[in-house]
């Protein structure tokens, strides 16, 4: 992906409008604004027209989408936070660009969510990811993979005979909001894991000063049981798109 130039990190408050109001649900600029992880572009400085935030399969992108370079997206693949008039942008990038509907939901501070004893895992346990399950990886890519993660310390998890076997993590990361990715094992679930490791995920975005949040699928049903266990409330139905990539389908 191409949009002429790549914003240091001293820069990018001066972008923060462009994503503003931070609100519950994906947070990409902001994730990468605060952690370092991912990258910023523009279509020029100052004064751009265009500003696109990425991470690893994930971009929200903001500005006039007639402005956006026609190289831009070559080879960009993953889902999209955007407003709906860049949906023909995208369509033009890739014609099979989809729709995937999301569910936005956030944790009232007056709901008690007990922490139960699960532990912050550390770079000690990266020998434990060395088996996650292919379609638990993403849990890891907006900190830049599991080194990243556990260098971070954000992780909450499980590990049971030397693997991991669930975990929660602050997947993306603002000044107001921490949008929450769980992950389970197929040989783990209906365990009570996930429900686990999210609350003890709460009590530490909690003690950052920070409001939880949890975005899936309205298919999704153990996801959303997940949520409602916890006490998580609906804000809004959201969409991103899926460019060069397939909408997932839950079962």
């Amino acid at each position: 992906m191409r949009v002429v130039l790549t914003v240091a990190p001293d820069r990018l408050p001066a972008l923060r409008p462009w994503f503003a109001p931070e609100r519950p649900g994906p947070l990409i600029f902001e994730h990468v604004a605060r952690t370092g992880h991912g990258r910023v572009q523009v279509d020029r400085w100052p004064d751009p027209r265009v500003v696109v935030a990425a991470l690893p399969g994930n971009l929200a992108l903001r500005g006039a989408p007639d402005r956006l370079p026609p190289d831009a997206l070559d080879g960009a693949a993953g889902f999209v936070e955007a407003p709906p008039d860049w949906l023909p942008a995208l369509r033009a990038a890739d014609p099979a660009a989809g729709v995937w509907n999301r569910l936005v939901a956030v944790l009232p501070a007056g709901v008690a969510v007990r922490a139960p004893d699960v532990r912050l895992l550390t770079p000690a346990d990266a020998p434990a990811f060395a088996a996650l399950d292919a379609d638990s990886a993403w849990i890891a890519e907006t900190w830049g993979g599991v080194p990243g993660l556990l260098a971070a310390g954000v992780a909450r998890g499980v590990v049971v005979e030397g693997r991991v076997a669930a975990l929660a993590v602050p997947f993306y990361v603002g000044g107001t909001y921490e949008d929450i990715g769980v992950v389970t094992e197929p040989a783990h679930r209906r365990r009570g894991l996930s429900t686990a490791c999210a609350a003890a995920l709460v009590a530490d975005i909690r003690a950052r000063g920070h409001v939880p949040t949890w975005t899936t699928s309205p298919d999704n049903t153990g996801s959303l049981a997940v949520a409602a266990r916890l006490g998580f409330v609906h804000d809004r139905d959201d969409v991103l798109y899926a460019l060069r990539t397939r909408v997932p389908v839950s079962y």
